[in-house]
């Protein structure tokens, strides 16, 4: 048929040659998907079975990413979303529901917590906060309904490194799911189906981003069981991720193993030097025997990544702890790590008594790719300062 032109700016009928092959993913972005006639029409979830019904569920490029982070972690199939914190909220509502009872470390992703105490209990789970070394012991706290018990090793913030296999086996004796929130180790460091898990998350958003410029989160199941569950739940909730973010992670994938050997390299040369300082009392990176559960790491673990803590000694305020954060001058302040750029916050656990007696002393840093006898400098300085006041 002979079309108007405003037509033609909708329906081209211009070809191009075929046969273009890059080094890079496309960048797929859609939210209507074509089908071939009206028989094939379908609104059904799983790409695998019946091919791409809507964007929602994933273009070529989110399923790209998905692929290859469920490839580097060993699953079954993996899932994005649009950040680490939508995938563990996806992970609570397609695992749990009123009635049911879930088991928490302390030491858990703050977010985490506040879903599971606003939502949760909201519909009528219940929820158990343990201590992160439990190990084994956690059977004794193991309820008829325990459908769901959390690890996150090292812990957020405090860094407790846990006895993932030790859970896990008490867990699946009691026929309850274990799902581990595996961002520290960037999916790689810690084999987490091999050690017994039956679900991990990334944020996706620390590592695998690396730049600090994308917000994702990823889910992966060791079984096609887990993944239907969880992937009728993704179908209605409507958290989809954006292609171009998705593209920006297949970027970072490319140079996250030489991102992580630098960093490695340095925060363990830091965390040494740090031990040294008078000011510290102690200093929480897992690769260090000072930080709890350090046995842990040292078996389970392939490496170590850039993030860890310190604790001032006990005479430190807290308007002093704040003055030295202040004072660095290469150290950001900025929640979201493992990008190229070095970040310390202060905490304070005086509202947690369940938590590490720490209160206020505590800073957790993230090492970026800075120069390290710089970064060394800055906190050196800071500390001087500090101390001085």
């Amino acid at each position: 048929m002979q079309k108007h032109w405003k037509t033609k700016l909708i329906h081209s009928d211009t070809r191009i040659p075929e046969g273009f092959r890059s080094l890079n993913v496309p960048v797929h972005r859609a939210s209507t998907t074509v089908f071939p006639d009206a028989a094939a029409v379908t609104d059904q979830w799983d790409v695998y079975e019946v091919g791409y019904t809507y964007g929602l569920y994933g273009t070529p490029t989110v399923l790209e990413l998905a692929a290859r982070i469920c490839e580097l972690e060993g699953g079954y199939r993996a899932l994005i979303t649009p950040g680490g914190q939508s995938a563990i909220s996806l992970i609570q509502l397609a695992f749990l529901k009123a009635g049911d009872h879930v088991l928490i470390p302390e030491s858990v992703y703050g977010p985490n917590r506040s879903f599971a105490n606003r939502v949760l209990r909201k519909f009528g789970v219940e929820v158990t906060y343990y201590q992160p070394l439990i190990g084994s012991e956690i059977g004794t706290l193991i309820r008829p309904n325990t459908k769901l018990v959390w690890c996150e090793s090292p812990g957020s913030i405090t860094m407790e490194v846990q006895d993932v296999p030790a859970i896990a086996a008490a867990a699946h004796a009691h026929g309850a799911l274990v799902v581990l929130d595996n961002t520290w180790s960037a999916g790689v460091l810690f084999d987490a189906f091999a050690h017994g898990v039956d679900i991990t998350m990334q944020a996706l958003t620390k590592y695998v981003g690396g730049h600090s410029d994308l917000l994702l989160g990823s889910i992966t199941v060791k079984d096609p069981e887990l993944h239907k569950q969880l992937g009728t739940i993704h179908q209605v909730v409507g958290i989809a991720a954006s292609p171009d973010d998705c593209s920006l992670a297949l970027r970072g994938l490319k140079t996250m193993a030489v991102r992580l050997q630098a960093i490695e390299t340095a925060a363990m040369e830091i965390a040494r030097r740090l031990q040294t300082r008078p000011e510290i009392e102690r200093v929480l990176h897992p690769a260090l025997e000072s930080c709890p559960g350090h046995e842990y790491w040292a078996r389970d673990f392939g490496g170590s990544s850039g993030v860890f803590s310190f604790v001032f000694r006990p005479e430190f305020s807290k308007p002093q702890v704040h003055a030295f954060v202040n004072a660095l001058e290469l150290f950001r302040i900025g929640y979201s790590w493992g990008g190229v750029t070095s970040l310390a916050v202060a905490y304070d656990f005086g509202q947690w008594a369940t938590r590490a007696p720490y209160g206020h002393r505590i800073v957790r840093l993230n090492i970026g790719l800075e120069d390290t006898a710089d970064l060394i400098a800055d906190l050196e300085n800071a500390l001087a300062s500090t101390a001085s006041r």
